[in-house]
């Protein structure tokens, strides 16, 4: 392997999309409001959350936690790809593209494994309702969140440290909106063994851990949940984790789809596709699911926007009339 950037190169072209100019303004308005509905929607979660003291418990601490990562997320693509289509360019540095990189990979790794830990707190909650608040201290959440954030940090300075070490051909295209560390290890012109062997592992250790710790943790949960006599009973333990298992469902099953979809074909068009839908697709929808499912989210947002206040006043109405 190289010991550095030898070429120093100076930039990439990221080919995003479409080559057609007439599309770039559909594409360009697209991702516009996908990611401002995204910044929206994830920053209302945050406020429910912090302003709404019964809101201040475990999950949704975590709930919080994930929110800003969906923001932090598309954050580190989606306005550059939309900065380079309203300028009509496709450039990106060499140091942009590497600190694009860095934090795509922190804030990937960070939505993985906070999903493994909301699964945890469900797991007890269900499994253990009488010593939920004994065993999700502060602390322990506070800890569960900071090794979160350890260890995606590593990560990623592993990964960048390690294409920092390949050197580049002079012209180098990324046929991608932003860069993705598969593409760069491919576009590389040194030797890149010890890059996809680290690449691979890690898939399979930060990747398949938290899977495996979802899995078990949800298989726990139905297990505890089919023991319970009453339907209802039944419901209002499922209820509980049903957000969070939609958003799990949706993340991992995009992210799935991205690396089949590279395996079964060679077009840079559908792996960019396919990557569009766990970068901004899935941080999009987040809030829209935990809203839409949760009593208390609904509340504490109607509280924000002041729809509890108007209620208040049409409640009055029939107390003046004669």
């Amino acid at each position: 392997m190289e010991t550095g950037n030898d070429t120093q190169i100076s930039e990439f072209n990221l080919l995003g999309f479409s080559k057609g100019p007439e599309l770039q303004p559909l594409t360009f308005g697209l991702f516009l409001s996908m990611y401002l509905i995204t910044v929206f929607g994830n920053l209302l979660i945050i406020l429910a959350v912090s302003s709404d003291s019964r809101l201040h418990t475990p999950m949704y601490f975590f709930l919080a936690n994930l929110s800003f990562v969906d923001i932090c997320f598309p954050s580190t693509t989606v306005p550059k790809m939309l900065w380079n289509i309203q300028t009509q360019t496709k450039v990106i540095t060499y140091e942009g593209c590497i600190t694009q990189m860095y934090f795509f990979l922190v804030f990937a790794g960070l939505d993985n494994v906070l999903l493994s830990v909301m699964a945890y707190d469900r797991f007890v909650a269900i499994c253990y309702p009488l010593n939920y608040m004994v065993i999700m201290k502060p602390r322990l959440c506070g800890l569960l969140v900071l090794v979160s954030w350890i260890t995606s940090i590593l990560h990623s300075l592993l990964q960048t440290s390690m294409v920092l070490q390949l050197s580049f051909c002079t012209e180098v295209e990324i046929p991608h909106f932003f860069c993705e560390l598969n593409q760069m290890i491919q576009l590389a012109c040194s030797d890149t063994f010890i890059n996809n062997l680290v690449m691979d592992l890690a898939a399979v250790l930060l990747g398949g851990a938290p899977l495996a710790g979802v899995l078990y943790s949800y298989s726990k949960i139905v297990s505890s949940i089919r023991g319970i006599a009453s339907a209802l009973g039944k419901y209002k333990a499922f209820s509980t984790c049903a957000s969070h298992l939609s958003v799990v469902s949706l993340f991992y099953c995009t992210s799935l789809g991205v690396y089949l979809s590279s395996a079964a074909t060679q077009s840079s068009l559908s792996s960019a596709t396919a990557s569009v839908m766990y970068t901004v697709v899935t941080p999009m929808l987040n809030p829209f699911i935990y809203s839409l499912r949760n009593r208390d989210i609904k509340r504490a947002l109607k509280r924000i926007v002041g729809i509890p206040a108007m209620h208040g006043t049409i409640v009055l109405r029939p107390k003046t009339c004669p």
